[in-house]
């Protein structure tokens, strides 16, 4: 056993231990609760202020400040792109007057008033309605901006008992200009408008006190304060003070997306999802050790050991748990087996290939194994790669870190198969109880599965006709499935409303759906959530029309709680479609660039052909099905396309392989004999993931349960796929446009005989 082979194993697993056991996960707000809003910044009307990369940060500063006034505990905003800002509020679960605080551009301007008027033209924005009476204000040119306020807060006069007002400290430079300002307001004669100063805020006349008799003409408020009064309730008075804290925008923002997650939604997830992942591993574990013995056994360590290491390297690089992240590391333990199961079944065809059985031959079968292995691990796992590296670049909010950790479960497997377990299995080997009955090892054995086939010698390839007849009737299906049902787009590719909300008493759909009519939404889409709950889907609907649907359904449900609330902007909605067919187009050209490079074009045609078809399969169950399409549906179809790729990618390269060595058996024979040998490894991965997939569909709760039946039904298509669509197809195209027979292994055939 190489030293440094094991040091490099003791020293991943301790360093990922230290970290585990020091760190915590970072949660996203999906798991421990809280509001996000993404803003989106706009070009400012009839200014020359673009909204760029720079004016974007500026206001991110400015949305800084107002958030640290609102006094959230450990808020998170972040720059996305050049125009949008994420805004995480961790534990808010009334988003509308965070939202309405934190979205308003605050251009806060002091005027002075120099007349007043019956109404105000259409475009003249320099008469405002006056906020103590019926009619309208002129205005003069803004004589002090937001800038030069250094401080405000919420103050309660009890002395004047004039309730809740907004003190503002000015800074030294302004100062000056608010004096000058009250001082000639100061001059006017007593009673007429001039004698007033509005204090505007978003093109708004929040007050408009005029000059007590005190003030002196010319010489004005020298203190360098004032207050704004307007008959404020406390809250009203604190938020506005924070927007005039905060500072002003530079540009308008709009609120393009809000997600809303109860705390108890999150917390039941998590618990859901741990208790899926451990009953799913322990039936993956308890499978392969009943297929592999010993070397199974030993594979079950390397998992937990994987698992670890895992997690340790999320903490490490700071990335965001979140729900489908969470299904993402889950999923990833399940396919970690693949690795595991490539390399024993490889070892079991060296140890029953050869012609003397003792425990040397064990020892060289089982190192075989991992050596004749390594390719198809890293060209099945770069395909994988490849799909989660898309979902990182393309996706957005909880489905990026689903791509986040599928990356590091692909890699962290590697290590764990390659490395791990080659370290456990080369120390087993060399015990004596190991070498004195080499059967423990499971791999002097054939295997239920391999026994079967060698006894039928199945000639799949001769019918290819028929199973590519077959697979285009299943498209067909599909695709009619499509057309005639159509695809139930969820509000991140359409835009609009949808809230999840849990009733005290039992409320039945028809009656929820009659109270939602009757609070003034006839037209949208009521149905009941997989734990008893309403979830209510429609348009736009604002903050408010969204507390009225809340108290309609809490007269026949009791006390409502909003368990789940996700706002999607309409140009939001396009954006996400177009990216989710972006996504998927990229990814079917990435996966035809890698396995055109690794393979021939007729092998990757064939293998992006079959992908292609169980993408279909997917999306027209969906559509029969009624289940809605969203962005977590999309990151379980890219799943499903570097899963489709990994299967393919097996066979294909037990064929490669076999023409390099054998070059005048016909490829149909040798695709037959690809298949034969690579069924077993086909039938046992798919095992390990479709109990951790089942799992997770039963225990994983409602919102995990259609992320799992779409990649159930993707592992189970792509493993009769690859059988029955890729390897025909690919033995069609080739023998139509035939490789041409590589030089060397000619050149051997005619000078010895021999067949290299």
């Amino acid at each position: 056993m190489p030293l440094w082979r094991a040091l490099i194993a003791l020293a991943v697993i301790a360093a990922s231990l230290a970290i585990a056991l020091t760190q915590s996960a970072r949660l996203g707000l999906d798991l421990r609760g809280g509001t996000q809003i993404v803003l989106e910044t706009k070009d400012a009307p009839d200014t020359k202020l673009k909204a760029d990369a720079e004016a974007t940060d500026r206001a991110l500063e400015v949305l800084r400040r107002r958030v640290d006034a609102l006094g959230v505990a450990e808020p998170t905003l972040s720059r996305s792109g050049e125009r949008r800002i994420i805004v995480e509020l961790p534990g808010v679960q009334d988003p509308r007057e965070a939202a309405e605080v934190i979205g308003r551009t605050a251009q806060l301007t002091v005027h002075a008033v120099t007349g007043t008027a019956e109404k105000a033209a259409k475009d003249d924005k320099r008469t405002l309605r006056d906020p103590d009476g019926g009619g309208y204000l002129r205005l003069g040119e803004p004589a002090l901006s937001g800038d030069g306020v250094r401080d405000a807060q919420a103050v309660l006069d009890q002395q004047t008992m004039s309730g809740w007002t907004v003190a503002l400290d000015f800074r030294k430079d302004a100062t000056a200009a608010w004096a000058r300002l009250t001082g000639e307001a100061a001059c006017a004669p007593q009673g007429s408008p001039e004698r007033r100063v509005a204090i505007v805020l978003d093109g708004r006349i929040v007050s408009a006190p005029g000059m007590n008799p005190s003030v002196p003409c010319r010489t004005g408020i020298t203190g360098g304060d004032t207050q704004i009064t307007g008959g404020f309730t406390q809250q009203q008075a604190q938020d506005l003070a924070a927007l005039v804290k905060g500072g002003a925008l530079p540009v308008p923002v709009d609120v393009v997306e809000q997600r809303t997650v109860g705390p108890t939604l999150g917390a039941d997830a998590i618990e859901a999802s741990t208790r899926a992942a451990l009953i799913g591993l322990a039936l993956t574990a308890l499978f392969i050790v009943v297929v592999y013995r010993l070397l199974g056994a030993l594979a079950t360590v390397a998992l937990a050991l994987y698992g670890l290491i895992s997690y340790a390297a999320l903490v490490a690089l700071g990335a965001t748990l979140t729900l489908p992240g969470l299904a993402g590391f889950v999923l990833a333990i399940g396919m970690a087996v693949d690795a595991n199961v490539l390399v024993f079944e490889r070892a079991r065809e060296e140890y029953l290939g050869s012609r003397t059985k003792s425990s040397a031959v064990l020892d060289k079968s089982v190192t075989r194994g991992f050596g004749k292995a390594w390719s198809a691990v890293v060209d099945s796992n770069v395909t994988t790669l490849l799909a989660a590296g898309l979902l990182f670049f393309l996706a957005t909010g909880p489905v990026k870190g689903f791509g986040v950790t599928l990356s590091i479960g692909v890699v962290a497997s590697m290590v764990s198969a390659l490395v791990v377990t080659r370290v456990l299995a080369d120390f087993a080997l060399r015990r004596a109880a190991v070498r004195r009955r080499p059967s423990l090892t499971g791999v002097t054995t054939t295997g239920r599965v391999r026994a079967w086939l060698a006894r039928r010698d199945p000639r799949l390839v001769r019918r290819r006709r028929r199973w590519l007849g077959v697979s285009s009737l299943l498209v067909v299906v599909a695709v009619a499935g499509i057309l005639v049902r159509g695809l139930d787009f969820g509000v991140e590719f359409t835009g609009g409303r949808m809230v999840e909300y849990s009733t005290a008493r039992t409320v039945d759909v028809d009656t929820a759906r009659t109270a939602v009519a009757d609070a003034g939404f006839p037209r949208a889409v009521v149905q009941e959530s997989g734990d008893g709950g309403i979830t209510v889907r429609t348009g736009e609907l604002s903050d408010a029309e969204q507390q009225d649907v809340k108290e309609a359904l809490a007269r026949h449900g009791g006390e409502v709680t909003v368990e789940r609330d996700e706002m999607i902007g309409p140009s939001l909605g396009d954006e996400l479609r177009t990216k989710a067919l972006i996504a998927l187009g990229i990814a079917v050209l990435a996966q035809l660039a890698y396995l055109s490079v690794r393979f021939r074009w007729t092998f990757a045609a064939a293998a992006v052909a079959a992908m292609t078809h169980d993408v279909l399969i997917v999306v027209g169950l969906f559509a029969w099905l009624g289940k809605p399409v969203d962005s977590v549906f999309l990151a379980a179809l890219l799943t499903v396309i570097g899963y489709s790729v990994n299967d393919t990618v097996v066979v294909f390269d037990r064929v490669r392989e076999a023409r390099r060595r054998d070059p005048r058996t016909s490829l149909e024979r040798t695709a037959d004999k690809a298949v034969v040998q690579t069924l077993p490894r086909t039938v046992n991965t798919g095992m390990g993931a479709l109990f951790v997939l089942a799992a997770l569909a039963v225990l994983g709760g409602d919102s995990l349960a259609d992320f799992s039946l779409a990649l159930i039904a993707g592992v189970v298509v792509g493993m009769a796929s690859t059988v029955f669509t890729a390897v025909p197809l690919a033995v069609t195209l080739e023998s139509r446009a035939p490789a041409p027979v590589p030089r060397r292994a000619a050149r051997d055939v005619r000078g010895t005989g021999a067949v290299v």
